[in-house]
């Protein structure tokens, strides 16, 4: 019974050392491992075998990149305003030894140094710098932690102001100057629009009288060699008539019927008075006169073929008589 109990206790403390001995690390894991009191390895992923008793776990890192999130800071600015900053870092761990030996609590110490520099930073910016230009703020940040956090075996990769709260009334005094702003910019907006539509307006009101004075110039020149274009085939016809009639050699009672033609062509206008030259007086009287002959001409050969005819029919009567006898 003895020896049963006996080796029930050897198998116990044998199945203790086994899994003592043994140590099975995760992925993206690190453990330090001492031996006696002092530092002896770090082990990575995978299974591991240490002494019992002699090797002891010391602390269990996290190798992935870790987002830590840090209380609201209190910061004044260049120009004495007060505002409340909330930041978020991102850590890792890239030296578990150091990570364990060189600093106690690195998540507290990187908190502090992030209230310290982000005061400094502040400091030196005013309330409108410092809400415009967060990317600048963010990355002295990060440089300055990761010069610090290098010796403690931690990488800062990214520092983020997630927010910055003004005090109260300065909050509403922004809002009154963004109104205002917004309001200005749609005055001003609204202003260079009028000024747009009337300027458009001008140039087309001068456009279209451009136009219609261009269109009055093109139809005055089309009038003018129009009537030019007449003017000069009437000059032509006319040239062409007299050409005609020197060709044909018209005499002078010609001429005076065309110049009867034009005094009638006159005469069918609204004047009052016609004037007629002493030249074409002249003429008409020869023109008439040579009226007068041929008329005169005319009644003497009628009356001469009247006197013939008679004579003719008295001497047919006597000699009918003088057959009858």
């Amino acid at each position: 019974m003895f020896t049963t109990i006996l080796w029930v206790i050897v198998a116990l403390f044998a199945v203790t050392l086994l899994m003592r001995s043994v140590r099975i690390v995760e992925q993206a894991t690190a453990v330090i491992i001492q031996r006696l009191g002092r530092y002896h390895t770090t082990l990575g992923p995978g299974l591991h075998l240490i002494v019992p008793f002699i090797d002891s776990v010391r602390a269990v890192l996290d190798l992935r990149e870790q987002p830590v999130e840090f209380q609201k800071v209190p910061v004044i600015t260049e120009d004495n305003v007060t505002v409340q900053v909330d930041t978020i870092a991102y850590i890792q761990v890239v030296d578990p030894k150091r990570a364990v030996y060189e600093i106690s609590n690195y998540h507290i110490a990187i908190e502090r140094l992030i209230q310290t520099t982000l005061r400094n930073v502040a400091g030196d910016l005013t309330l409108d710098e410092m809400l415009t230009s967060r990317e600048q703020v963010n990355a002295k940040l990060r440089i300055h932690l990761d010069e610090v956090a290098d010796k403690w075996g931690v990488k800062v990769n990214r520092v983020e102001l997630r927010a910055i709260e003004p005090p109260a009334e300065i909050q509403n005094a922004m809002e009154m100057q963004m109104k205002a702003e917004r309001e200005r910019r749609a005055t001003v907006t609204a202003a260079e629009a009028a000024k747009q539509s009337a300027i458009l307006r001008a140039e087309g009101e001068k456009q279209a009288v451009v136009l219609a004075a261009e269109a009055a110039k093109e139809r005055q020149v089309l009038e003018a060699e129009g009537e030019a274009q007449a003017i000069l085939r009437v000059r032509q016809a006319q040239a062409e008539g007299l050409r005609l009639l020197r060709e044909a050699g018209a005499d002078q009672a010609v001429l005076a019927l065309q110049a009867l033609d034009a005094l009638r062509a006159v005469a069918d206008g609204q004047a009052t008075k016609i004037f007629i030259p002493s030249d074409l007086m002249n003429l008409l009287g020869a023109v008439g006169a040579l009226g007068e002959v041929f008329q005169a001409r005319s009644g003497a050969a009628a009356a001469t073929g009247e006197g013939g005819g008679a004579a003719a029919g008295g001497g047919a009567m006597p000699a009918r008589g003088g057959g009858e006898g």
